[in-house]
């Protein structure tokens, strides 16, 4: 490796011992834990909690598309080596071939069936990540969300902790022990809603621009901010195929996306995957690769999407 790709590497990947988590999550994770350890530890029935999430600051225009609740794809280390472990940017590809998966995989998007949503239904997504107690302690997670699909009414979150302690009395981190609980996700009118994802516009270059405008002054660069709100809209955008094709089209304009042959989702599914120079958390975009469908990143898997009648159920497909 010659100097030059040395300095690019070490620009790219996140200082030793920094956490990888955007500030927002990781500011929301922070007040969940302070909560812990200043207000009495949840009654505990079984291996079940039910908190409340308590009204959150108004969010940055780039995570006005983030869901509120206990932080999701909390990025480490861990996550660094993976993305250099699968050749992220080992042998950079040309952007020519970046930029002409981004439009199959539009096309691919564009030409599913949109599904059919009332107002009064829940849109149910499912995920695996991390979360970063310590530098020692990063826990593994999934979560199961209900979200309103016009934002008028109260959602959950559903955590199942893999692994970590089993829940003690007192104990500040209970919420995050392993086992499985439950969090209710308070209604917030400063985070999108599904119908609202579902009005943006659909030509690339407007989506772009729209994207751009709504992000100003955020990240290290406009390119970096846009990236990391076009990847906060994936999950929903599977279930609008017009609107996740824009969203594909609106990330190849953006210029440093090169391709990762042999990445990895969180979960351990392979694929794809797509790497952006311009994103700050370096998080790697992965896609089956005969269906190209989207598999999540290699922060969070995306194991589950699609809609409801009532909280608590889950898709019949």
């Amino acid at each position: 490796m010659n100097p030059e790709e040395r300095e690019e590497l070490a620009r790219l990947l996140p200082s030793p011992g920094d956490p990888v988590l955007t500030s927002d999550r990781h500011d929301l994770l922070k007040d969940h834990l302070m909560r812990e350890l200043t207000q009495a530890t949840p009654e505990v029935q079984g291996n079940r909690d039910t908190l409340t999430a308590p009204a959150p600051r108004k969010p940055s225009p780039r995570r006005r598309f983030a869901m509120i609740a206990v932080p999701l794809a909390t990025a480490t280390a861990v996550a660094a080596a993976v993305v250099i472990g699968t050749g992220a940017f080992e042998t950079p590809t040309p952007d020519q071939k970046a930029v002409d998966l981004l439009n199959r995989i539009a096309t691919v998007a564009a030409a599913k069936e949109s599904v059919p949503v009332r107002d009064d239904q829940y849109v149910y997504i499912r995920t695996q990540g991390s979360m970063k107690i310590t530098d020692e302690d990063i826990r593994i997670f999934r979560d199961s969300r209900w979200n309103a699909v016009d934002g008028r009414r109260e959602g959950l979150s559903r955590m199942t902790v893999l692994n970590g302690p089993p829940p003690r009395p007192r104990d500040p981190l209970a919420g995050y022990a392993k086992g499985t609980r439950d969090m209710t996700l308070g209604i917030d009118p400063n985070v999108t809603t599904y119908r609202e994802l579902e009005a943006l516009p659909t030509d690339p270059d407007v989506l772009l621009e729209k994207i751009y405008a709504d992000t100003k002054g955020e990240g290290s660069s406009r390119e970096s901010a846009a990236l990391e709100t076009i990847g906060d809209m994936l999950d929903d955008a599977t279930l609008l195929p017009e609107v996740g094709a824009a969203l594909y089209r609106a990330a190849a304009k953006i210029p440093g996306v090169r391709v990762v042959e042999n990445a990895k989702d969180f979960a351990g599914r392979p694929g794809i995957g797509l790497s952006f120079k311009e994103r700050d958390d370096h998080a790697v975009w992965v896609f089956d690769r005969k269906s190209l469908n989207y598999l999540g990143s290699d922060v969070e898997a995306l194991l589950g999407v699609g809609v409801v009648d009532k909280v608590g159920e889950t898709p019949k497909s």
